[in-house]
């Protein structure tokens, strides 16, 4: 039951080259986290912000059209938000509410070195909901 182990040359040292592989893995993937991550945590905020200007729009004092109110706040959002200045942004009146919808798109180097770019994509609409609205569906 003797076995005589005999070593390989081909197979020494491969521990490395797959940890260096793993490693460069990882230094990709977080790459791509660190470029993505707060881009999409901006995109989320200014939903939230949105969803809050047109519930605000909603108790606008006298001599203040709610729509003007309401451009006003998202113009705010969208420098505390790092949006493009170029993001198109629509405020219409709505069954006595206001409807805003933004849009834009944002390129995220996901590779180092420009070998891949990713085109985050912005497109939501915030409308008042709940119990503010008065033919909101449980009044009906």
């Amino acid at each position: 039951m003797n076995r005589e182990i005999k070593n390989i040359n081909s197979e020494e040292g491969s521990a490395s080259v797959k940890l260096l592989i793993v490693l460069l893995g990882l230094v990709l993937i977080g790459n791509a986290g660190i470029n993505y991550i707060p881009v999409a945590y901006e995109g989320q905020s200014f939903k939230q912000d949105m969803q809050t200007a047109v519930v605000q729009g909603l108790a606008v004092p006298p001599g203040i059209t709610p729509v003007d109110m309401v451009k006003a706040k998202l113009q705010k959002a969208i420098v505390s938000n790092n949006i493009p200045l170029d993001a198109v942004v629509q405020v219409k009146p709505a069954n006595n509410s206001v409807v805003a919808h933004v849009s834009y798109s944002k390129k995220i180097a996901m590779l180092p070195f420009g070998m891949y770019t990713y085109n985050y994509k912005f497109d939501h609409s915030a409308t008042p909901t709940g119990f503010l609205m008065k033919d909101s569906p449980a009044t009906q």
